[in-house]
């Protein structure tokens, strides 16, 4: 396929889409459609990888500012670490040492540190930035 072809094919994608900035729900859920239609076609070539590229950037884009999720606090973080491995503070003794240390942190009468922060992440496999 030439370059003159895959430049054809391309235009020929947009022309028959539209595709632009998207500003509802339901431009969205329309690029999800097409986007999914092209992907459930398995080998792409080129035109068409470039204009499921374009797509996802689209798409991203919108569902970035529509869906941000807010940024947890680390006592959030943690407590949704416990209510959701079933746990309670006191299961987190090998954490932070004392019972009393976990309530100061959850109670915010203080701060995680380095080692909390390390072992908070090791404990539940995840990455050390949920807790800042």
């Amino acid at each position: 396929m030439t370059a003159q072809t895959i430049d054809a094919h391309y235009a020929a994608l947009l022309k028959q889409n539209l595709p632009r900035v998207i500003r509802s729900e339901a431009e969205n859920e329309r690029c999800i459609r097409i986007l999914e239609g092209i992907e459930r076609k398995g080998k792409l070539d080129h035109a068409e990888k470039e204009f499921a590229d374009l797509l996802t950037l689209l798409i991203e884009d919108f569902e970035e500012s529509h869906y941000a999720l807010r940024r947890s606090t680390p006592v959030e973080a943690i407590s949704e670490l416990l209510d959701a491995n079933g746990l309670r503070q006191k299961d987190l003794v090998d954490v932070f040492g004392t019972e009393s240390v976990i309530s100061e942190i959850l109670s915010g009468k203080r701060e995680l540190n380095k080692d909390h922060i390390k072992r908070l992440s090791s404990r539940f496999n995840v990455s050390p930035e949920l807790f800042f």
